[in-house]
C-alpha cells in the first residue's frame, strides 16, 4: 500500500475571509503565502516553503538567520514571539528602517 498524499509545498485550503494573492495567511498551525486571491469558503492553494519577500516592522533590524514572526492584527513580520506566529528565518538583511525582508518559511510549523 502506497500512503503518500503530495509534497506537501503547497497546500489546498479553505478561506476563512477574503485573500489576497501573495498576502500571509494562518490557518490554525499552518502559515503560508496564498497563490491566488480567494472569497470566504473557496479552496485556494497556500505555499508553506520557499522563500518570499515579506513585509516587517520598518523601524527593526533583522540579520541574516533571525527566526521571525508573523502579527496577524499588523500583518507584519518582526522578531516578538509573544503574541505572534512562528514564519520563517530571513534569509536577508534588513535594515532600520526597512520596509520588507525575505523569508524562508518552513512548512514543519
Amino acid at each position: 500500500m502506497r500512503n503518500f498524499v503530495q509534497r506537501g509545498d503547497t497546500l489546498d485550503v479553505t478561506a476563512a475571509a477574503a485573500v489576497t494573492s501573495g498576502g500571509v495567511v494562518v490557518v490554525g498551525s499552518i502559515i503560508g503565502v496564498s497563490n491566488v486571491d480567494a472569497e470566504i469558503g473557496e479552496t485556494f492553494a497556500l505555499d508553506v516553503v520557499g522563500v518570499f519577500n515579506l513585509p516587517k516592522v520598518n523601524a527593526l533590524a533583522i540579520a541574516v538567520g533571525d527566526t521571525l514572526y508573523y502579527d496577524s492584527a499588523t500583518k507584519l513580520v518582526n522578531k516578538t514571539a509573544g503574541g505572534n506566529t512562528k514564519i520563517g528565518v530571513a534569509v536577508t538583511a534588513a535594515a532600520n528602517p526597512s520596509p520588507s525582508v525575505n523569508v524562508r518559511l518552513n512548512g514543519a510549523f
